[in-house]
Formats: C-alpha cells, sequence, structure tokens
C-alpha cells in the first residue's frame, strides 16, 4: 500500500512541477527548450465555453467568466449582474481526485463601471510524503488557490479597459521537510492589465460583430517555499485575439474566434534533450538567468537561444467556432497548438450549450493529437445563473 502511494505521490509531482508540457512532449528528439513556471494553474483554461473552443476567449463575446480571460469585456455584458461556477476533473486518466473549482461573478454599478470577483482552487488530490522508505506514509492534500477582483470601465460606446488584481496562494508540501529543506506555503500578489473593442456593423443585410482583445495577466511578485532567497517566475501571459460574430439568418449565428498566446518568463539558456543509460529521453530543465519580473517581461521577447524563430515557437494558437440557434442552444469546437519543442500540446475540443429561464448549462470535452496525453478525456462543466430573471 506504501509503495502505491509513493508511487501515485511520485507520478502526481513529477506532472505537477514539470508542466504538462513536459510530460506530452517527452517524445520530442531536438531542440526541446521548455518554460516552466510555479503556479501553473493559474494559466489551465477553468470553464467550459472557452473550453469547447479550443481555449479561445479573450476577444469572445463577454460573458460571466470573463475574469480569465479579459476583464475588460465586463464593462461590455448586457446585463446588471450574474455569478457561474465551473468544475474540472484535473488529468483524470492518471489519478482520481485531481480537480479544478472555479467560481467567478460580476456586478454592475452604472451603465459605465462593472466590478467582478472570482476564486479558483486547485487541489491536487491526497498524496503520500514519506522521509524515510521504510516509514509509515503521511498523506495530505496539497492545494492551490487564487482570488482576484477586477474593475472595468467603459472608454467608449465600443471601447472598454479592465484592471485585475490577485492573491495566490500555493500549499504544496503542507509545511513538510523536503530532506534538510523546511518548506512554506508559497504567497504572491499579481495583476492584469486588459482592453476590449467591438463593433457592430451590418453586411448583405446580415447582423455583424467584430471586436478584438488583449490581456497581460499575472503580472506579480516571484513566488518561494522556502526561506531562502530562490525564487521563481509566476505564469506572466500575453493573449492578443479577435473574434467575428456573424448573423446567417434570423435563427442562426456563429461566430469564429481565434487567440495568441506568450509567456512572458524568461527562456530557459540551456534547455536540452539527453540519453540515460537505457536510451530513453531525458528533458534537461535548462538554467534560468536571475532577472527581475519587469526584466523577464520585456527580455522574454529576445531571450531565446535559438533566436527569432525559437521566439516563435513560443508562441500559442488557439482555433474556435461557436454556433447558436435562437441563442438558446450552442455547438462549439476548436483546436488548440503548441510546438513540440515548447510544450507539444495539440489537442482538439469540443462541446455544448442551453440556456434556460434562468440557468445556463455548459459542456467541453478535450481530444488530444498524441497518444498517451495526459489531458486526455478532459471534462469541464459549467453552470450560470442569470441573476437578472431570478431577481425579476
Amino acid at each position: 500500500m506504501n509503495y502505491r502511494l509513493t508511487l501515485i505521490a511520485s507520478l502526481i509531482c513529477f506532472v505537477y512541477f514539470t508542466g504538462i508540457n513536459k510530460v506530452s512532449a517527452q517524445t520530442s528528439t531536438s531542440g526541446a527548450n521548455y518554460i516552466s513556471t510555479a503556479v501553473s494553474f493559474l494559466t489551465i483554461t477553468p470553464n467550459s465555453r472557452a473550453g469547447a473552443m479550443g481555449d479561445a476567449g479573450v476577444a469572445t463575446s463577454p460573458d460571466v467568466n470573463s475574469m480569465h480571460w479579459n476583464p475588460a469585456k465586463f464593462a461590455m455584458i448586457d446585463s446588471e449582474y450574474g455569478v457561474s461556477a465551473s468544475y474540472t476533473p484535473w488529468l483524470r486518466d492518471l489519478v482520481d481526485d485531481m480537480s479544478i473549482s472555479y467560481l467567478t461573478g460580476y456586478y454592475r454599478l452604472d451603465k459605465n463601471q462593472t466590478i467582478g470577483a472570482s476564486l479558483r482552487y486547485f487541489s491536487l488530490g491526497e498524496i503520500a510524503f514519506l522521509q524515510r522508505a521504510d516509514e509509515t506514509a503521511t498523506l495530505y492534500k496539497p492545494n492551490e488557490w487564487s482570488f482576484d477582483i477586477a474593475y472595468s470601465r467603459k472608454l467608449s460606446d465600443e471601447f472598454s479597459g479592465g484592471i485585475a488584481f490577485r492573491y495566490i496562494r500555493s500549499d504544496l508540501t503542507q509545511s513538510q521537510n523536503v530532506g534538510p529543506t523546511s518548506t512554506e506555503p508559497g504567497n504572491a500578489f499579481a495583476a492584469d492589465v486588459s482592453v476590449y473593442y467591438q463593433h457592430e456593423f451590418r453586411r448583405n443585410r446580415k447582423d455583424m460583430i467584430w471586436s478584438w482583445g488583449l490581456n497581460i495577466s499575472n503580472i506579480g511578485t516571484k513566488i518561494s517555499y522556502t526561506d531562502d532567497d530562490e525564487k521563481e517566475f509566476i505564469p506572466t501571459n500575453l493573449k492578443l485575439g479577435t473574434a467575428l460574430k456573424m448573423e446567417l439568418d434570423r435563427y442562426n449565428s456563429l461566430t469564429i474566434a481565434t487567440d495568441l498566446n506568450k509567456l512572458l518568463v524568461p527562456t530557459p539558456s540551456s534547455g536540452s534533450l539527453e540519453k540515460d543509460e537505457n536510451g530513453g529521453v531525458i528533458v534537461g530543465s535548462g538554467e534560468y538567468s536571475d532577472k527581475s519580473v519587469v526584466g523577464g517581461i520585456f527580455s522574454s521577447f529576445s531571450d531565446a537561444p535559438g533566436g527569432m524563430s525559437e521566439e516563435f515557437k513560443e508562441i500559442a494558437w488557439s482555433l474556435g467556432l461557436e454556433y447558436w440557434y435562437q441563442e438558446q442552444f450552442a455547438l462549439r469546437t476548436g483546436y488548440y497548438y503548441e510546438h513540440e519543442d515548447k510544450g507539444n500540446r495539440k489537442y482538439f475540443t469540443a462541446g455544448l450549450g442551453v440556456k434556460l429561464n434562468m440557468f445556463d448549462l455548459d459542456f467541453s470535452y478535450l481530444i488530444p493529437t498524441t497518444q498517451n496525453n495526459p489531458l486526455k478525456n478532459t471534462l469541464r462543466f459549467s453552470l450560470t445563473a442569470n441573476l437578472d430573471k431570478i431577481m425579476k
């Protein structure tokens, strides 16, 4: 029993600490140079709508889950307030007790100003800690969570801006000693800066809405799990995207959306792939220079050892489609691409949504294009309460 628990704990820690991108990219044969950060749960898609559209969401129509994608969209929401809850069983093909829970909501102050808040909780399940191989395992439940507040304001009828503040707490070791080193929960603070633009027009007697958005998220402090001076970057990220919603006829509409994503943290200076004694592939982690947060953001556009060709490999992209029938029933699909040297996450997504009288239900499903992918069969569920209708 102890051996099984220890094996599961080792597997979970390997998957999480090295990043899901490394797990799915170990079949790469050359040029791999992965970018790893702490608290990478902040980059995981928390809601079903975007999860079904290939993780595209920075420029799609505003909804209650705009906090994660683009807080500036809150100002463009038509209703006065709303709340949503999402749940994602995580890496279910590997373990059966990891999950991500997400609760978010917003409230309109007046016709130009909206505030929002969200709580994200990532449970790593039950993990056995052992100091020595001959001792009894102690079970703990490591977890990470973040709390966000946002303010969004219309700057014109078509343009809005937003800012969000975030507190992050990462308790991975439950304050256990790792060898001679004592550990403690990591704490960090971060902010998002975002803008959103949408323009309504008519073409061939059909209503159209073109939009674009930009969000620089998780601009914040580094995080540490020990009392020494060694700290890790959190996943500062640049999202840029556009979307076009087209009216097909009086009953049907179609949205096409695409996002570009780039981590704004330093690239390891010497990432490599090596062979072990059995001929297996070992992913080398590389070395990071000791840069400040601001220095890391600006240098992230030009610090890749392979030059600009490697910089372009660090840009992941998403493509999503959303079809609505009478604004009551939605079908969604999408594709996410990440270069094999930077993580090799490539997958299709699909999902559906239903608007009921007072609640919206959304569901998404992930289909990887590579074998033995730990993200296989990822499901997401979201429930949104239409508080305007409920209050009336």
